[in-house]
């Protein structure tokens, strides 16, 4: 945007709030047509999610519009017209709802920074860059910016329509007083974000479960939940990396070390394995033997950097087990799929286990062909 403040640091659990609040804005029944309407989803399971409340907006409003990029867009709800975007072009970073008619205005504006803050869930911890209004003149900015953007992509009817709202919204003044009703939404939002966050840092961790004595691990049912793998999340957005461990002790540990002398063992690498980890990360414990650390926004090399790490602290259990050589074998791989390619990680970690191979490196999103460091 043009004016107004400046890009704040947005989660998604509060670009879906503003979202939602600009959608039920064009639905309300008002005498100030016509009404434009244009949104970028990124991707079309967050469109697919939605797509009830923009079939209504699309029967209503002058002209409704849609980006999202990674695939083509068909079927979709009368009156709304889809634009695909293309992986690689800055549109597909945007998440954007511009409502706008000649007396009313509402814009979000975010940049998806491929990030994520500690949150109940990844998704809802994903971090953007950007800012919202309810002030016509800047959702007639941003409707601009758009329809200069997509005009080419645009049908020759849909394009008439949008500059037809354009022009008439140009014509008129801006409504006095809108600040006020922006500040007053600005209060509302801070205060729901804060009782969030706060409800946040005391909840427990949903699908944790705790070695005792030990440091907090997920089960494969609270993965799933963490990553959003029943719920509503896409592929092609947050790069994820996922590093596989597996530990092997020599045969005859437990009786040779007794009972309680094995339990303090197996928290003792728990906490190895788990000593690199940032608060946004988390680790799952997939057998007594194998463990996956989700590492969000992290290159291969910093991921090949924890796998190192994650190898000296099993090492230096020596110190206290000196009877006990632990084997660790690991895989690393960064991937912007969902559901994230799991299964691809413990075959590679199980080929660096036979091949003698410490940190094995998974090809590019394929996760076919494991190589050495």
């Amino acid at each position: 945007m043009h004016s107004g403040p400046a890009p704040e640091l947005l989660t998604k659990r509060s670009l879906v709030a503003v979202s939602h609040a600009i959608e039920q804005a064009a639905l309300a029944t008002a005498e100030d047509g016509p009404l434009l309407v244009m949104a970028l989803f990124q991707r079309m399971p967050y469109l697919e999610r939605e797509l009830p409340v923009w079939a209504r907006i699309a029967a209503t409003a002058a002209v409704t519009v849609v980006g999202v990029a990674g695939q083509r867009l068909e079927a979709l709800p009368a009156g709304l017209c889809g634009v695909a975007l293309g992986d690689s072009e800055d549109l597909a970073r945007e998440w954007s709802v511009i409502a706008l008619t000649p007396r009313f205005g509402a814009a979000l504006v975010a940049y998806d920074r491929a990030e994520v803050e500690p949150a109940a869930t990844l998704e809802s911890g994903r971090l953007f860059e950007g800012r919202w209004a309810f002030r016509r003149d800047e959702a007639l900015h941003e409707a601009l910016r758009l329809r200069e953007r997509l005009a080419e992509r645009l049908p020759a009817p849909v394009r008439a329509a949008v500059d037809d709202v354009l022009l008439r919204v140009r014509d008129l003044p801006a409504t006095p007083g809108e600040t006020r009703g922006e500040a007053a939404l600005r209060l509302v939002f801070s205060r729901a974000e804060r009782a969030v966050r706060a409800r946040r840092a005391t909840g427990p961790d949903g699908g944790a479960v705790t070695a005792k004595g030990g440091p907090t691990l997920l089960d494969e049912p609270g993965m799933r939940r963490w990553t959003d793998a029943d719920g509503v999340t896409a592929s092609g957005t947050l790069p994820v990396a996922l590093v596989g461990v597996r530990v092997d002790e020599p045969p005859g540990v437990p009786e040779r070390l007794g009972r309680r002398t094995t339990g303090r063992e197996a928290q003792a690498l728990i906490r190895a394995v788990t000593a690199p980890l940032r608060p946004v990360d988390r680790a799952v414990r997939l057998t007594d033997q194998e463990y996956l650390l989700i590492l969000p926004s992290l290159t291969e090399e910093q991921a090949v950097a924890v796998a190192g790490q994650v190898h000296e602290a099993v090492a230096g259990l020596a110190q206290s087990y000196p009877f006990v050589a632990f084997a660790v074998h690991a895989a690393v791989t960064v991937t912007t799929r969902r559901p994230l390619p799991v299964a691809d990680v413990r075959h590679a970690v199980a080929w660096a286990a036979r091949e003698g191979v410490p940190v094995a490196r998974l090809a590019p999103e394929s996760a076919e062909a494991p190589t050495g460091p």
